[in-house]
């Protein structure tokens, strides 16, 4: 496939985009990126692409454009089939990472989120709880969705690994930012480990960004959406 066939539009910030780079890399696809400063302005090209959510990440395969990460990772998983398989091949074991992929997105993610921007102190504390309930829930799910393995997807890098593995930079940056542990020996022992060898991976670790400037770059996201509000 020519490189100019398949061009990824990102931002380097962004945990979603990095979920689409990694599936790439796993499958060995050659592409074309775009680093989109969506902070400052939004290219035509995005605008055009991605008309509905007006948002990264987008796939662009053939001159035809698809949107939503985890979409874009099925999708890549599909066109490339003779590279490394990303979803489980069982049946239930697929239903299985996408259950756990849309808990991490619908329920765990906004936690998160909601640490940030919480204003009391009450209200961060509460985002940590639900944040460390959730940890737990998926400790237990890398037990059962490994079965004894390196990786939620088995012996490589899958699917829901991808969709976990992606926030591992935003996470670090809470602990900084609320002085904590979320991932830990005692806590979570198999999540601390998986972490080490998903960062590690090759597929991965040209992709991890540095916290403090991902910390960094939160802070202007923040000064910006409150300027906006």
């Amino acid at each position: 496939m020519a490189k100019s066939d398949v061009k990824l539009l990102g931002a380097w910030s962004s945990p979603f985009v990095m979920r689409a780079r990694i599936a790439l890399n796993i499958k060995s696809v050659d592409y074309e990126y775009q680093e989109e400063n969506w902070l400052v302005s939004k290219s035509e090209l995005l605008l055009k692409s991605n008309p509905i959510h007006k948002k990264v990440p987008v796939l662009i395969h053939a001159d035809n454009p698809m949107c939503e990460s985890l979409i874009i990772v099925q999708y890549i998983d599909e066109v490339w089939s003779s590279g490394p398989s990303i979803l489980p091949s069982d049946p239930y074991d697929r239903a299985t990472a996408r259950f756990w992929s849309a808990y991490i997105d619908d329920k765990w993610f906004p936690s998160m989120i909601a640490f940030f921007w919480g204003q009391e102190e009450d209200a961060k504390k509460a985002a940590i709880a639900q944040m460390e309930e959730g940890l737990v829930l998926l400790e237990e799910a890398f037990g059962k969705c490994s079965k004894g393995k390196a990786f939620f997807g088995g012996d490589r890098i899958g699917f829901l690994d991808i969709a976990f593995g992606c926030f591992l930079g935003s996470l670090r940056v809470t602990e900084k930012a609320g002085g904590i542990e979320l991932l830990s020996e005692t806590k979570t022992p198999s999540l601390s480990k998986w972490a080490e060898r998903f960062s590690s991976d090759i597929a991965v670790k040209e992709l991890i960004s540095d916290t403090d400037k991902l910390a960094e770059f939160g802070k202007k996201l923040q000064a910006k959406m409150t300027a906006n509000n």
